[in-house]
């Protein structure tokens, strides 16, 4: 049996793994009973931890929000994770987290092992972090939109679409996913009785929050699925039919967002793709370097003859023969 200092270690791993366990499944779990898990609890209340007990059938333990933040346990992987992802966060798509997420670092690293910092420094000298171009999220959404999303209450917010109209919004939210550079939040539509899309740089929460719901499902092998389906139509402003000369299984692999594929043949497909500017239209299918046909995309058309103009200029001024010195 494990004595006390190490059983509330393991008590404090389990109630940090899940949101609410039974007594009898915390003292199955610990090879001890459920009086002894009480006591336990207490314990853990008097250092800090602010656990909160529910009687009945459908009551248990968990950890609640307390006045001061308590020291966390992690395992070796998780704190690993936690340093990896706190160098990604200050760099990431998150506005006003970057000089917050290096002072969590330099804490966390200062207290790791020398084993484990070792892992995260190779990490670190093996990889290059790129500020990405894209939108800003205001990291209180991000928090407001992950804590709907913790709790099961439903979300409401204002929505700004792509042509800057705004709507009032209230869904049940299931994920927030991170894909192209921007975040987006995959929930319930109750209004429209359907799965829904929305960018989180254009999400601003309403406070209070809505009532609880119980959450649908949607697995999770389905949510990049259903992102990539669903993100079009949810989110850029601009759209375009494109015929290209090369297979649908090439467009897949060069192309960094999703897009709607129609195979023609084996060399040939057609594709609908989306972007905030048509210029972004136009980087995205340079990308795929084959011949292609714009169908309906006057806005694409234009851009297209814009960016061959300035092309050809630049490559005529790098002619042999051409010196434009005085």
């Amino acid at each position: 049996m494990l004595n006390t200092s190490a059983r509330l270690l393991r008590l404090l791993s389990l109630l940090q793994a899940r949101a609410l366990w039974s007594g009898p499944e915390l003292a199955g779990r610990l090879g001890v009973t459920t009086r002894t898990i009480r006591t336990d609890v207490d314990r853990l209340r008097q250092l800090g931890y602010p656990v909160e007990a529910a009687p009945g059938l459908t009551g248990g333990y968990r950890l609640g929000a307390g006045a001061a933040l308590p020291p966390l346990l992690l395992d070796d992987d998780e704190a690993v994770a936690v340093a990896i992802g706190l160098r990604t966060a200050a760099n990431g798509g998150v506005e006003g987290i970057g000089e917050t997420s290096i002072r969590a670092l330099a804490k966390l690293e200062q207290v790791l092992p020398p084993r484990l910092r070792h892992r995260v420094s190779a990490m670190q000298s093996a990889t290059l972090a790129v500020p990405g171009a894209g939108p800003k999220v205001d990291a209180d959404v991000m928090i407001a939109i992950a804590a709907a999303i913790r709790s099961e209450h439903r979300l409401r917010f204002d929505y700004a679409n792509h042509d800057g109209r705004s709507s009032s919004r209230e869904v049940e939210p299931h994920r927030l996913v991170s894909m192209g550079r921007r975040w987006y939040l995959i929930a319930w539509d109750p209004d429209r009785d359907d799965w829904r899309t929305f960018r989180a740089d254009r999400i601003t929460p309403k406070i209070p929050g809505g009532p609880r719901f119980t959450p649908r499902e949607l697995p999770e092998t389905e949510v990049a699925a259903y992102l990539q389906r669903g993100v079009g139509t949810a989110t850029w402003r601009y759209f375009a039919r494109v015929l290209l000369h090369t297979s649908a299984a090439d467009v897949r692999a060069k192309l960094p967002l999703p897009v709607e594929i129609e195979e023609l043949g084996p060399d040939r497909c057609q594709i609908r793709l989306g972007s905030d500017t048509p210029q972004m239209l136009t980087l995205y299918l340079g990308l795929l370097d084959v011949d292609f046909e714009v169908i309906d995309a006057p806005e694409l058309s234009a851009a297209l003859t814009a960016l061959a103009d300035r092309l050809h200029r630049a490559a005529r001024s790098d002619a042999p023969g051409n010196d434009q010195s005085s």
